[in-house]
């Protein structure tokens, strides 16, 4: 090792100061190749196991400043070089850092190429859409709007509505898929003896979810909301909170407490990825998709439990001390999780039950594997920098060159992710999953909802990026906004409608259900403007795929 690196690793680990592990990376630079980056990758995501350390509290603003300055080698070479200090500090630079490249790499290696795509002649370009930034709006003042972050009125007029109507009546080409080609986990068994959480994972094919068509889904909602705790263990990792219950039926379910009133917003300071996340968000995300008929997210039920009898009694000795009564005299708890896990995020019942949502589980991973894609919309999770897509405006066709998007469903079913969140405003979806003996050829899983719903007044546009970059959307998901917009039923009259089968009311307030009808119309706009930009040809942006 040469002279300066052992100064600079000495000093280092006498101050344990990022800074001049940056500063003994500028003495003595040599490049890292790629064994030793894998290596390093290794070694950095073993350092992210190492949770237990109180890694965000340990960084000042300064150093948070040089690390975001660093290429994705830099950061390598400075993992390197905490690596060799094996000290406390020093893992949790790995941490931090290893935190920072996993905002930069891709699971999967899907990475999305750079742009290596020839020049289009002037005829090519004519002939392509063309794509928005931001989808133009216009207000009810007449004055047109692009990419304002508040609540948007949108004024549509007939003949816009009339013209996406032709379209979708002259333009049916498939008939609608029928159901194939399902799990079959329990195909040696008799239908009639199997509980409504195991016809649930029995039925999921390779189009959906569940069968809308069959009583088993209403069964277990109803089954999440009454069938009696027989035990209780806290899901390990994650942001915030969460436990999973064992049910009688021998189900789980994942439970996310109630942690606010329903009146209760994101803070207008918060970042999307530092939000609490609502466990009425869940239960409406569910009714939402299931409205909208694309039946993607497992089910939902909301319940009151009680912390003595179904969550204290059930605790192991690590989790009973973070037990305590607070000065109201109500029963509060807080767990272990990487961020608001402690006496000042704790979650308290009244004085000991609590409201939360329970979803139920998928199959086994051991049993049906399920893969994870990252989201290419995915967004940066950092308080400076952006996502490629923010600025590109070209971004999709790096997309569409990239498999599974060149061929398929996929591309649709994204734009249909991006109308489920934007209608409930959720803004933090970063990966999504799908079943592998389904191939790619199936629906996305769409689960983490619980930061929807969180801005009534506020109209996130940059959600529809995959829509107005673009320019595609699903024939029949189009067909469905038109006659939640046309009526008789409105989209916030239908999902409330379905969240009254919840045993937990007023799940969403009356301004969240207005949002909803005023974004259906925002979607609709960003449609129109890309068949008017079609050049004639409408087709090239409405696709019917037969789902």
């Amino acid at each position: 090792m040469k002279l300066k690196q052992r100064v600079f690793l000495g000093v280092f680990a006498l101050s344990g100061s990022l800074t001049f592990i940056i500063f003994g990376l500028q003495l003595s630079w040599q490049p890292v190749d790629d064994v030793s980056m894998e290596m390093l990758r290794g070694t950095a995501h073993l350092g992210i196991q190492r949770r237990d350390l109180d890694v965000s509290s340990n960084f000042t603003q300064e150093a948070d400043d040089v690390v975001g300055k660093l290429n994705k080698t830099e950061l390598l070479k400075v993992i390197q070089s905490a690596v060799e200090l094996r000290n406390p500090q020093s893992i949790k630079v790995i941490v931090r850092l290893a935190h920072t490249l996993e905002e930069e790499d891709t699971p999967n290696r899907e990475i999305i190429p750079n742009d290596t795509s020839l020049p289009r002649s002037p005829e090519e370009e004519a002939a392509q859409p063309r794509r928005n930034t931001l989808p133009s709006v216009e207000q009810g003042n007449g004055e047109v709007v692009r990419g304002m972050n508040d609540a948007v009125d949108v004024e549509l007029d007939d003949d816009v509505i009339d013209d996406l109507w032709k379209i979708i009546k002259q333009h049916r080409k498939h008939k609608k898929r029928k159901i194939s080609n399902t799990l079959a986990l329990y195909e040696n068994f008799d239908q009639k003896d199997l509980s409504p959480w195991q016809l649930f994972h029995d039925n999921i094919n390779q189009y959906e979810m569940y069968n809308p068509d069959l009583p088993y889904v209403d069964e277990l909602l109803d089954d999440l909301g009454h069938q009696p705790i027989v035990n209780m263990v806290q899901k390990a990792g994650g942001t915030q909170l969460k436990l999973t219950f064992s049910l009688l039926d021998h189900s789980r379910a994942m439970f996310k407490p109630m942690r606010f009133s329903r009146s209760h917003e994101t803070l207008p300071n918060h970042f999307y990825f530092v939000d609490y996340e609502r466990h009425t968000a869940e239960i409406a995300a569910f009714h939402l998709d299931r409205v909208l008929g694309f039946h993607r997210v497992p089910p939902v039920a909301g319940r009151m439990v009680n912390i003595t009898s179904e969550i204290k009694l059930f605790a192991d000795d690590d989790f009973l001390k973070t037990f305590f009564t607070s000065p109201a005299g109500n029963l509060c708890f807080h767990g272990k999780c990487d961020y608001y896990c402690d006496t000042g995020h704790a979650v308290c019942g009244h004085p000991d039950l609590l409201e939360g949502s329970f979803m139920v589980y998928l199959p086994s991973s051991t049993v049906v594997h399920r893969k994870s894609w990252r989201h290419p919309w995915r967004r940066s999770y950092h308080k400076r920098r952006l996502a490629e897509w923010e600025k590109d405006d070209s971004y999709c066709d790096h997309v569409v060159a990239t498999p599974p998007y060149d061929k398929g469903r996929r591309l649709l079913d994204l734009i249909d992710m991006a109308v489920f969140d934007f209608l409930q405003g959720n803004m933090d979806r970063h990966h999504y999953e799908t079943f592998s003996d389904f191939g790619n050829f199936t629906f996305p899983v769409v689960l983490d909802n619980g930061r929807g719903f969180g801005k009534a007044h506020h109209d996130e546009l940059s959600i529809l990026a995959p829509i107005y970059q673009c320019c595609i959307f699903r024939h029949s998901t189009l067909e469905k906004l038109l006659e939640f917009h046309t009526g008789p039923v409105s989209l916030s009259t239908a999902v409330d409608k379905s969240l009254q089968r919840d045993l937990l009311r007023d799940i969403l307030t009356p301004q969240h259900l207005t949002a909803l009808d005023r974004r259906v119309k925002i979607i609709l706009k960003t449609v129109s403007d890309c068949v008017e930009a079609s050049n004639g040809r409408p087709y090239d942006v409405i696709k019917d795929d037969g789902f």
